[in-house]
């Protein structure tokens, strides 16, 4: 049997994420190095794992990390392979890091941040971030991408997806056209017509990559658990625009199929 860290998505997996926008990758990297990760992360914060009682804030965002066990973490063999799978051979950036990290910690306290969204693509110079844009051809992301760096179990503040709501998404840009939509318009109806997806939670041991589709919708969630939660959020860039040219890849597909498009 084909020891499966070696090897890429398989058929299930890929119609998968066609389907439900978004694929879960087991043993994606290291338990040795997400535990190499969270030291740093500890020692940018400021905060040790071993004094709970200086845990203050429900989040702590840490920006990008390029020192060399993130850059491994984002590049091995196992996710190379799958964003060639998804996003196709030669059509995506090589990750020079990751983040940004939202460290989420048990507390009471609302985090403030935990509304259902989809991230933003480009326009991310504009210092509103309300009008920063997205558009039907997921322009400046290929995948949105979270990495697990800790164990996280159900009570752990894990990623809330709603299945199957990036096809309605991209149903909802197709109108915009190339300029996209702002955040302030696309979340202006609260993300209601994908109120009726079933709800994943994103959790999994540490080394666990879960790879979704662009137009996901997703939302964080307070922490009930005992232990903080250290995840990545970074996209995987694309190396340019679709080409109609080329075989469609799976981001492609679902973009085509939600929108009857020729992407």
């Amino acid at each position: 049997m084909p020891n499966s860290k070696q090897t890429g998505l398989t058929p299930g997996q890929v119609q998968s994420f066609i389907d439900d926008g978004f694929v879960k990758v087991e043993d994606a990297f290291s338990a040795d190095l997400a535990k190499k990760c969270r030291a740093e992360l500890w020692a940018d914060m400021g905060l040790s794992p071993n004094e709970p009682e200086s845990w203050k804030q429900p989040v702590v965002r840490i920006g990008f990390k390029s020192s060399p066990p993130f850059v491994e973490a984002a590049n091995t063999r196992r996710l190379r392979k799958a964003y060639n799978q998804l996003v196709g051979e030669g059509r995506w950036i090589t990750p020079n890091g990751l983040g940004t990290f939202p460290i989420r910690f048990p507390s009471p306290q609302s985090p403030g941040d935990d509304g259902w969204h989809v991230d933003m693509s480009f326009g991310t110079e504009n210092s509103d971030f309300m009008e920063w844009r997205v558009n039907v051809k997921t322009s400046g992301r290929a995948l949105l991408m979270l990495f697990l760096f800790s164990d996280v179990g159900s009570d752990d503040a894990p990623t809330r997806i709603r299945k199957g709501s990036h096809a309605i998404i991209a149903r909802e840009l197709l109108p915009f056209g190339d300029a996209g939509a702002t955040l302030r318009q696309l979340s202006a109806g609260g993300y209601s017509s994908t109120e009726g997806c079933d709800v994943e939670m994103a959790t999994g041991a540490a080394g666990t990559v879960y790879l979704c589709h662009p137009f996901l919708v997703h939302a964080a969630q307070p922490h009930g658990g005992t232990e903080p939660r250290f995840m990545a959020q970074p996209a995987l860039l694309p190396r340019g625009e679709f080409d109609p040219d080329l075989p469609p890849s799976p981001v492609q597909v679902v973009i085509r199929q939600a929108c009857n498009l020729k992407l």
